[in-house]
């Protein structure tokens, strides 16, 4: 059953209006699938957290410039008149989820919405968005080719309780990065792929012995923020083979959440692999970016950003001239062999957006045309344009990725076994419960004192011990 939760970032003077619409609202769509099928003239919205000149820049210059146009063009073929308008945004994301979420609850919003996937269990919950199929026709919905291309764990994206809410636009997902020079002096393999936890620390200690030289860096706490959660935490946490939530229920102090802890404790505390001090700095993961470029940091955990856009030797943050022969990456292994999800070898965590359909639409079939042909392959590879990024399709990844080795070996390796983070309102309080723990293990204390400690904090989130298990 879904819970009806109030958004945080409605507080004050908005949340009189979200909450009331949240308690008096449904699921369910107010019109037929086929309202408006035949009409000869529509008119249709998207609306994105992104404006020309400002945030998300070349993402509203493809909507306005290939989308709206393309569209456009393609209904006149049809015999239909469509006018297409883009409301654009350039704020903050929680200002801009308060905006769409205010929206969509009095029965306003564009026709095609873009939300970060972690928002959609809120969302659906509350009641603004609706299953596709009960928008445009569950027929319809499934006899788009599109779903063919999309991995069925990268449409978990916008997936929620086993209901497809929209179309994901674009993933990432989370490697283990190695040095390869650091590797060949600690006599370790250029080709290494750990398959267990204990292989990654066998890896660290080997690093050890070199000068000068931080073998392991795991994210945790506060100051790493999100990456301490999406980085460290939860992917560790899959190995375990049980996610952070469950029908429902939250993920207390189980024995994976000691095992993961516990893993944070030996990094950081017993055998000294990983520098805490980084954990504790505000700046504590720049270093660790720079350290890595600089040849001094042997093993992390990070998304295809780092590749992308950190030590990119052209355009890197921190460039690393010799990023494509000295830096290695493998998959992030389960605790032990078999012990991921379903019993999977290996774990990731991706993150990434979707469009959704307003359940208010006047029109839901030209809404689900619009969405269809901004999810083609043609139009994400305009979206694209020059700058190799995982995007949700297959095709598309086979056609633009082939030429970077590290986000080809994500879109084929990574992406079947990844998973995503709960879209529920709690998440966020959540995290920040576990950024908490895994920096008092830093930090020195105890995984069980840290635990404990998460415990209770979480029961003062989700509202006690019968909402999370162990």
């Amino acid at each position: 059953m879904t819970r009806k939760r109030f958004f945080a970032a409605a507080a004050g003077l908005l949340a009189g209006t979200v909450a009331l619409s949240a308690c008096g609202s449904s699921s369910a769509p107010s019109q037929a699938t086929d309202q408006n099928a035949d009409a000869k003239e529509v008119t249709l919205t998207i609306t994105a957290n992104a404006v020309s000149g400002g945030k998300n820049a070349a993402g509203a210059d493809w909507i306005t410039n290939y989308v709206i146009p393309k569209f456009v063009e393609a209904q006149k073929a049809k015999g239909v008149t469509a006018k297409v308008n883009f409301q654009p945004n350039g704020v903050d994301d929680q200002a801009y989820k308060t905006k769409v979420s205010l929206d969509l609850s009095t029965g306003q919003g564009a026709d095609i919405t873009s939300i970060d996937g972690i928002w959609l269990g809120e969302f659906a919950d509350a009641g603004y968005i609706s299953p596709l199929e009960d928008i445009v026709g569950k027929d319809k919905v499934q006899a788009w080719d599109g779903w063919k291309q999309i991995k069925p764990a990268v449409q978990q994206l916008t997936t929620y309780e086993g209901k497809q809410y929209g179309v994901p636009d674009g993933t990432d997902g989370r490697v283990i990065y190695f040095n390869k020079k650091l590797f060949s002096q600690a006599g370790l393999p250029a080709d290494w792929q750990p398959k267990s936890w204990d292989d990654i620390l066998d890896a660290a200690r080997k690093l050890k012995k070199l000068p000068d030289v931080t073998p392991l860096q795991i994210n945790a706490g506060k100051a790493m923020g999100e990456a301490a959660t999406m980085q460290g935490f939860l992917p560790l946490l899959q190995g375990t083979g049980q996610p952070i939530n469950k029908d429902g229920k939250w993920q207390g102090n189980s024995q994976g959440v000691q095992d993961v802890l516990g893993f944070y404790s030996t990094v950081y505390g017993s055998e000294k692999l990983g520098d805490p001090l980084l954990q504790q700095d505000a700046k504590g993961r720049d270093k660790s970016f720079q350290e890595f470029s600089q040849n001094k940091l042997g093993i992390l955990i990070e998304s295809d950003y780092l590749w992308r856009s950190v030590i990119n030797p052209s355009k890197g943050v921190s460039p690393m001239a010799d990023r494509d022969s000295s830096v290695g990456w493998a998959k992030i292994p389960a605790q032990a062999a078999g012990k991921g999800p379903n019993g999977a070898d290996f774990v990731s965590m991706s993150g990434g957006s979707g469009e959704v359909i307003n359940p208010k639409t006047k029109y839901p079939q030209q809404a689900w045309e619009l969405l269809q042909f901004m999810s083609s392959a043609d139009a994400i590879k305009a979206r694209i344009g020059s700058t190799p990024q995982i995007s949700a399709r297959d095709d598309v990844n086979g056609e633009i990725l082939k030429a970077d080795p590290l986000l080809n070996y994500i879109s084929t390796e990574v992406l079947p076994v990844t998973a995503y983070r709960p879209g529920l309102a709690d998440y966020t309080q959540v995290s920040a419960a576990l950024q908490d723990a895994t920096g008092q293990v830093a930090a020195g204390k105890s995984p069980q004192d840290a635990g404990s400690a998460y415990q209770k904090a979480l029961e003062g989130i989700v509202g006690g011990n019968d909402k999370t298990f162990k």
